[in-house]
C-alpha cells in the first residue's frame, strides 16, 4: 500500500516535466533595459526588441515584474489635443513568426507602476511575459537610467497589431 502513495505522485511529476514549458518556443528579447526618470519614482519602463524564431505565432498577454505592484504593456498615443498620453494595449501584442515587436521609448513599452523599489543604475530586473496559454518567459534586462533614446535612422515596421483602446489616461514620463 505504501508503495502505491508514492507512485501516483511520482507518476504526475514526471508528466509535469514532460509538458512543453514555453508555447512560444523562438520567444527571444535583444538590447532590452530598464529605467525609471529619477531615483524616487513611482514609475519606471522597459524597453527591448521581442523575436519570434518558433514555429507558431505568440500572443503576448501581460507581463509582471516583483519591482511592481502593477505591469503592463503600454503604447503613447495622441489624444483630440495632440498630447501623448501612454495607455495599456487591451490584448498585448501578437508576435507572428518571424517577426519582432520593437518596446522603445515613446512607443510601446512594458510600465512598471508602483514601484516597490528603486531602479538603480546597474541593477537587473526579472520581466516575467505571460502568453495567451497561460505559459510564460522570464526575462532579466539591466537598469539603465543614462540610456538615451536610440537614433536607428530608419523607421520600425511593427510586425503586431493591437486595439488602441486604452484604460484612463496615464501621463507617467520616463524620459
Amino acid at each position: 500500500m505504501i508503495r502505491k502513495a508514492f507512485t501516483a505522485p511520482l507518476a504526475l511529476a514526471a508528466a509535469l516535466v514532460t509538458l512543453p514549458a514555453l508555447a512560444c518556443d523562438g520567444f527571444e528579447i535583444h538590447d532590452g533595459y530598464a529605467r525609471a526618470s529619477h531615483a524616487m519614482a513611482q514609475s519606471g519602463a522597459a524597453f527591448m526588441v521581442i523575436h519570434n524564431h518558433g514555429t507558431e505565432d505568440c500572443h503576448i498577454t501581460g507581463a509582471r515584474s516583483d519591482v511592481a505592484q502593477r505591469v503592463e504593456l503600454h503604447t503613447h498615443i495622441e489624444d483630440d489635443q495632440g498630447v501623448m498620453r501612454m495607455g495599456e494595449i487591451e490584448g498585448g501584442f501578437q508576435l507572428p513568426v518571424d517577426g519582432e515587436i520593437i518596446l522603445a521609448r515613446g512607443g510601446d513599452h512594458v510600465m512598471f507602476l508602483g514601484l516597490t523599489r528603486p531602479l538603480a543604475q546597474g541593477d537587473l530586473v526579472e520581466v516575467t511575459f505571460v502568453f495567451a496559454d497561460g505559459t510564460e518567459a522570464t526575462v532579466e534586462v539591466p537598469v539603465d537610467n543614462e540610456r538615451q533614446p536610440a537614433d536607428h535612422g530608419h523607421s520600425h515596421g511593427h510586425s503586431h497589431s493591437h486595439s488602441h483602446s486604452h484604460s484612463g489616461g496615464h501621463s507617467h514620463s520616463h524620459d
